[in-house]
């Protein structure tokens, strides 16, 4: 089980799920210098390379990734099967995001340019952000879901504050969660806040308060933040507009959550 001092982690030397203590979430980042490679081998997991930012050459699909940075245009994503092998080559400075869980597919590698994505406009005022859908549940995927939010300076996201840590059919879905952060200028931060409430989940068990999270976390530039299970929510400091990459992976790749009832009432989008 993760210790609540345990959910800011090192990007680039990344977590697996024995790292991390879960079952399905594996992450890191790669950075490569012009002409360098990246290769490797997906084993029995699907796995998603996500173009952060610059371009590269990719062995049997071509030139991939159209911006320089995050904050700059739309990702591009190569999702890969088990047994699978790639290879790249970077063109320009290139920085990738690896994600991966253990999944069964036949199904083959595909490419996901940017104009594959979805971009859904959510929230209102102050909790206006920009959603950047890489791999949704209407997407074809064994196991992982991808999505990319761009919070303005000032705004929040993720909010109203909701959860995903239990299975109930049509309700809510337990899934594992990360957040990788990037901010503009890159000396930004923002809060995250992940807690509990009394009634524990059947995920991790446990009673009482030993069992509760009530964690304010102040995310920089770079960091990866956990989420093991709570509700959660995140907050923008001024002057310094935020981006995360989320991926979630559970048992059911299905995309179900419950909002804080505490909150609920501030609720100002529909999931699409």
């Amino acid at each position: 089980m993760i210790g609540d001092a345990g959910l800011v982690r090192d990007a680039a030397k990344g977590i697996d799920p024995r790292s991390a203590g879960w079952t399905y979430l594996s992450f890191r980042t790669v950075r490569r210098a012009p002409g360098e490679e990246f290769s490797g081998q997906t084993g029995g997991e699907e796995t998603a390379l996500i173009w952060l930012g610059g371009t590269a050459e990719v062995d049997g699909v071509g030139e991939v990734g159209e911006r320089d940075d995050v904050f700059s245009g739309l990702p591009s994503a190569l999702l890969l099967p088990p047994g699978s092998t790639y290879r790249l080559r970077a063109r320009t400075a290139l920085e990738l995001a690896v994600v991966s869980a253990p999944a069964e597919s036949d199904s083959r590698p595909r490419l996901i340019r940017p104009g594959d994505v979805v971009v859904e406009m959510r929230g209102k005022g102050v909790t206006e952000r920009r959603i950047h859908w890489i791999l949704s549940e209407k997407d074809p995927a064994a196991r992982l879901l991808l999505v990319e939010v761009l919070t303005p300076a000032g705004h929040w996201s993720t909010y109203p504050p909701h959860k995903h840590d239990e299975d109930k059919d049509g309700v809510e879905r337990a899934l594992e969660e990360l957040y990788y952060y990037r901010f503009n200028p890159e000396q930004g931060f923002a809060f995250q806040g992940i807690y509990t409430k009394p009634s524990p989940s059947p995920l991790w068990g446990g009673s009482g308060r030993g069992s509760q999270l009530n964690e304010s976390i102040r995310a920089r530039n770079r960091d990866l933040v956990l989420v093991p299970r709570g509700y959660h929510v995140v907050s923008a400091a001024p002057g310094y507009d935020c981006y995360y990459l989320n991926a979630m992976a559970g048992s059911v790749r299905e995309w179900l959550f419950t909002t804080d009832p505490d909150h609920e009432w501030l609720m100002d989008w529909q999931k699409t």
